[in-house]
This record gives C-alpha cells, sequence and structure tokens, in this order.
C-alpha cells in the first residue's frame, strides 16, 4: 500500500479522535517509531493491516466497521490531498463515475508506478440499480468498497443503498454488490453513521 492510504488511516483517526488516540493506535501495532508516512513511497500490505488491526481494539470496532468507515473517507480525503480534478474527469453522476473506476486508477498509476489497483465492472439496470463487481489482489477489503459507494453516494448527493451479494470471503468467485439509486437530492440523509465511534 502506497503512504498515502496509510496517511488517510491517520487523518481519519485524528479527525474523528484525537493525536493520543492515533498515538496508542501506532504502539499496538509496533510502529510507534514511525514519525510519517510518505505519501509516494510504497508500504509492505502488512503495515496497514496492523493499523487496521490495532484500531479495531483501540476503538472496539470490528475490522468491517473500520474498512467501510475508511472507504466512506478516502473520497473526501483524496479531494483535498489534490485529486479532485481527477475525481472530477471520471464523471458527472455516480453511475458514470462508477463505469469509469478502471480509467481512474490507471490515470492514478501514472504518480503511483507501483500501484495494485482493483478492477470493477458495472452493469446498468432499467430500475436504477446497479450491479458492481469488483476484484482485486487483495483479500479483504470488501467492506471499503461498501463505504466507497457510500461515500461516492455523498459525493454526487444521490442516496443508496448497499447489498453486498456475492463474497469471496464467502467461498464466492467475486465480490458483487448489488446498488440501488434515489433520485439525486439536496440530502443524503439516511446515509449510514461513519462508524468511526466506539459509542
Amino acid at each position: 500500500m502506497y503512504g498515502l492510504v496509510n496517511r488517510a488511516i491517520q487523518q481519519m483517526v485524528t479527525t474523528h479522535h484525537d493525536e493520543e488516540v492515533w498515538q496508542r493506535i501506532k504502539e499496538r501495532a509496533d510502529l510507534q517509531d514511525l514519525d510519517f508516512f510518505s505519501t509516494y513511497q510504497a508500504y509492505p500490505d502488512d503495515v496497514t493491516h496492523r493499523l487496521v488491526a490495532a484500531a479495531t481494539e483501540e476503538l472496539g470496532l470490528t475490522g468491517d466497521q473500520i474498512m467501510q468507515a475508511f472507504g466512506e473517507y478516502w473520497i473526501t480525503y483524496t479531494a483535498t490531498e489534490g485529486y479532485e480534478q481527477l475525481l472530477e474527469s471520471t464523471g458527472d453522476t455516480l453511475p458514470e463515475f462508477l463505469d469509469h473506476l478502471d480509467n481512474l486508477h490507471a490515470r492514478a498509476a501514472l504518480a503511483f508506478p507501483e500501484l495494485q489497483p482493483p478492477s470493477f465492472r458495472c452493469e446498468h439496470s432499467a430500475d436504477a440499480s446497479m450491479q458492481l463487481e469488483y476484484r482485486s489482489k487483495r483479500r479483504g477489503l470488501a467492506p471499503m468498497v461498501t463505504g466507497l459507494l457510500h461515500g461516492l453516494g455523498k459525493r454526487f448527493r444521490t442516496p443508496l443503498a448497499v447489498d453486498q451479494v456475492a463474497s469471496r470471503d464467502r467461498g464466492d468467485a467475486t465480490d458483487l454488490f448489488h446498488v440501488r439509486l434515489s433520485p439525486p437530492s439536496e440530502s443524503v440523509a439516511g446515509q449510514p453513521d461513519d462508524g468511526m465511534t466506539s459509542e
């Protein structure tokens, strides 16, 4: 994982909690000697997994809750870290954006040459729903996709519901999500909590 991911985890924790909580998470992950994550440096995946595991212990949340919250946070974080233009160029609506996710990752790979991006395939239905297939060399990240979808729903002011209907962790060949859209509105009331509180 690139440092950008680990920096986002740090920012999410300090935004929803504080610096002391982040320092305790680093200690639990045995990363207390690491002062900062460099955005464009590739780190072993184990570093990210250790941070997530430590966060579950520190915050009293499940790994799935942490990853879903991170997926939702990732949309806002990348926009504020200088990637807003990349996001804007990927699509003007949520369905269009999902259709071009692989193109987004191809453009991101220009800045991150060691990137191992996932692959997405979106099929649209007449009832304003979609089937999103997610393929990745990494396992255990499907909850992050659920969070990403909710984050994109907020970005495009399009309330949605997400159900994971197939899972590699349950023995299926792929991870598959059913996404049901509501008409765009000025409100995204009813979106799930960001999951980053332990209450």
